[in-house]
């Protein structure tokens, strides 16, 4: 009888579940941590409960009262949980967020700074930023997508004249 070829590297175990472990890196097919931390997580599907990540990188991302830096998956699903950074097709999210890029976000009750996504839809959310293309819900925000154009182009506008100003005084004192 022939022995069929393994799906993964002999050293990397298919499912890894922590629980009150702090540990540098965790690389598996499916991660489920509790009360635990870690720097570097990589997987297909991660679970988060009551845990902390630096780096994580998956397929898929679930994670309940969690704190994460940075975010790269496909889709991620945060239940009152914080996020540094978070990068996304499919997000939803409940909690706080530094910025989000994402094709569709979904926010229930939730802060972000800066939010750019193709469709937003907010049970209520405030954030500093928001650009997107079509927005739905209850969004409080200081500079939407209108407003970051027009500060764009009154910021550049404002810029040139400032530094044709400078050439101009510059090249008389020559």
């Amino acid at each position: 009888m022939s022995e069929s070829a393994t799906p993964l590297d002999s050293d990397q175990p298919q499912v890894t579940n922590l629980a009150r472990v702090n540990t540098e890196s965790v690389l598996a097919e499916m991660v489920r941590m509790h009360q635990s931390t870690a720097q570097s997580v990589e997987a297909g599907d991660i679970e988060l409960n009551q845990s902390a990540a630096g780096e994580v990188k998956s397929e898929h991302l679930t994670a309940h009262m969690a704190a994460l830096a940075v975010v790269n998956t496909r889709k991620a699903t945060l239940q009152n949980s914080a996020v540094g950074a978070l990068r996304a097709e499919v997000a939803y999210l409940n909690g706080a967020a530094g910025a989000v890029a994402a094709n569709t976000v979904e926010f229930g009750n939730a802060r972000a700074v800066v939010v750019a996504a193709g469709e937003v839809r907010a049970e209520r959310i405030n954030s500093f930023v928001l650009l997107a293309r079509h927005v739905d819900g209850d969004v409080q925000t200081v500079v939407d997508t209108r407003g970051a154009l027009i500060a764009g182009m009154v910021g550049g506008l404002f810029a040139g004249l400032i530094l044709m100003l400078g050439k101009f005084v510059f090249r008389r004192n020559s």
